[in-house]
């Protein structure tokens, strides 16, 4: 199969676009919006084979036809593509390409302008712009299907669904989003619960418009030879990540090393966590270092200078001055000091899920925004950090002891086991 385009609703900000890489590789044909004014164009797309899409305009790949609507909300040059299978005998299109302009069960966020890129005031202009768009989203035939850019999960939206894809008449039916016929009504529950905005979103906007490095262009990291002391030396240099599960890491981890393990919420958190004008250094395992950095680099960590095995760590003493370790503990074994107040309880979930109840003793300091709030959080006492299940509360005392929090401790199993306890105890006190 020969690539001959590349196409995409909008310029993104969650994760690097292949586009470019299409296009340099494949000498594919960037079919690209030339919607939202002259501060939104695919200023990359300049230096190869391109077509600049408008509202109506149609292009063709074989006997597939897409018509552009221009659906701004998300984002002012978004636009949306209504797909026709030239090849059938039906007419008409048979369904829609919507980005990040309608999910199952949600639209997309209007906040990100102002949020990540710092467009001070946009948001409420672009939920107005959104609530245009849906008239136009709710004109099509019932029977469109639609076929969205994210599911759930997503930190696009507030409440995407599961389902990969729908169709016209039943997001009309059970989408939130489209049950609104007053436009203020409309703005206030579309701005009101959305997450917050990972701050690498801002540079994976500015890279998908100018353009970001191509993967063939980047150095290889060096492998390094297991070595403490070599260890030492990068945390001065820049940012080491130990890609290890938080448990072993609880247990013994070198001293100013963060702690992102390797799972699906890796690099989430590592764009959330990591300077992008600091060098990178993982501690990872050979069988997973190819695909990190591949990760990393998907959204544009491309200083990625050494990698080391973990097991670097088994190298050291208890005794020794670089090595240090937290306490996992359970709801047991702190629930007395919880209520004396003799330890600082931080709660590192969302603003959302914090407002939607919290461990009553507890501060709240999303993970997100841990390091550059860290210095308001006191030393004097034990710090007893938790989260939803003990995922995010990991890794945030791993950044609290990079930040010379020295008494850290993690709650196992979280908020939900907190919950669980208190049950417990009321139905046994009843």
């Amino acid at each position: 199969m020969r690539i001959v385009g590349a196409t995409e609703t909008h310029i993104h900000a969650d994760f690097l676009s292949g586009s470019l890489e299409l296009a340099s590789r494949m000498g594919a044909t960037l079919y690209l919006s030339d919607e939202g004014g002259p501060n939104w164009k695919y200023e990359y797309a300049i230096g190869y084979e391109h077509c600049f899409l408008r509202n109506g305009d149609v292009f063709a790949i074989g006997n597939i036809h897409f018509e552009v609507m221009h659906t701004p909300g998300h984002t002012p040059e978004h636009i949306s593509l209504l797909v026709t299978d030239g090849g059938a005998s039906t007419e008409g299109p048979i369904g829609i390409f919507t980005g990040d302009f309608v999910f199952v069960g949600d639209v997309g966020r209007p906040d990100l302008l102002e949020k990540a890129v710092g467009v001070r005031g946009s948001s409420e202009k672009m939920a107005r712009i959104m609530y245009r768009s849906l008239k136009q989203f709710k004109n099509l035939p019932d029977y469109l299907q639609v076929w969205p850019g994210h599911g759930a999960g997503s930190a696009c939206g507030k409440a995407l669904g599961a389902v990969p894809s729908s169709t016209i008449g039943y997001e009309k039916r059970t989408n939130w989003a489209l049950q609104y016929d007053n436009e203020d009504r409309f703005i206030e529950a579309l701005l009101a619960g959305q997450p917050e905005a990972p701050p690498y979103f801002s540079m994976m906007k500015r890279l998908n418009k100018e353009g970001a490095q191509q993967i063939q262009r980047m150095a290889v990291p060096l492998r390094m030879e297991v070595s403490i002391d070599i260890v030492g030396e990068w945390v001065k240099q820049g940012i080491v990540i130990d890609t290890r599960p938080a448990s072993d890491f609880a247990a013994k981890h070198i001293r100013g090393v963060m702690n992102i393990p390797y799972n699906k919420s890796f690099v989430t958190w590592a764009g959330w966590l990591v300077d992008y004008d600091k060098p990178i250094y993982l501690l990872a395992t050979n069988t997973d270092v190819e695909d990190i950095v591949n990760d990393l680099q998907s959204i544009g960590l491309d200083r990625i200078v050494a990698t080391m095995e973990p097991y670097v760590i088994e190298l050291a003493s208890e005794s020794d001055s670089r090595v240090m370790k937290y306490e996992e503990v359970t709801m047991d074994q702190v629930d007395g000091s919880i209520q004396t107040e003799d330890i600082y309880v931080l709660d590192v979930r969302s603003m959302g899920e914090w407002e939607e109840g919290h461990i009553p003793q507890a501060k709240h300091v999303m993970l997100g925004h841990l390091q550059e709030q860290s210095h308001t959080i006191p030393h004097d006492k034990p710090i007893l950090v938790y989260c939803k299940t003990g995922g995010r509360s990991a890794i945030a005392a791993s950044l609290l002891q990079v930040h010379g929090f020295k008494e850290v401790q993690s709650l196992v199993g979280g908020y939900e086991e907190w919950r669980k306890q208190k049950k417990l105890r009321t139905t046994r006190d009843f």
